[in-house]
């Protein structure tokens, strides 16, 4: 399988990750709480219900419907594709899973929110995820060839 080169945005990568820091922001500034999605996305299992998983319901879905909303309005859609098979989908997805559990947060929730309040061990999450990511993107692509 080839693998494909990613189209370099500056622009649109800044606008996304602003709009990101912004969100964080507010969700900080309005209600108190970090926007970590793997704590959000728990907050909303029917397991774990109660009355703080209204905002994190409103979240999930204007995390959802905000990119269906702006492709109606402006009219663009991302074109991508996943080059990958569903069993290695699903079998990262677990890892991510337990690496959450683990690391006691996701990417948002170290890399967005724990960085910008200068937390120590956001930053050594944050270190440890993106250096694994890298390992894992080179050993996928250049020594397995997937």
């Amino acid at each position: 399988m080839e693998t494909q080169a990613t189209e370099f945005t500056p622009a649109l990568s800044a606008l996304g990750g602003a709009l990101i820091g912004l969100s964080a922001v507010w969700l900080m500034a309005s209600i108190g709480r970090i926007a970590g999605l793997s704590g959000i996305v728990s907050g909303v299992l029917p397991t774990s219900w109660d009355r703080q998983s209204i905002w994190k319901v409103g979240f999930l879905i204007g995390a959802i419907a905000a990119p269906v909303f702006l492709s109606v309005i402006v009219g663009f859609r991302p074109d991508f594709s996943v080059p990958s098979n569903n069993w290695l989908l699903i079998g990262g997805g677990l890892l991510v899973g337990v690496g959450v559990s683990f690391g006691g947060g996701c990417t948002s929730g170290h890399g967005v929110c724990g960085i910008s309040r200068l937390s120590m061990r956001s930053i050594f999450a944050t270190v440890i995820f993106m250096a694994t990511t890298g390992i894992t993107v080179y050993v996928m692509r250049h020594l397995i060839g997937l």
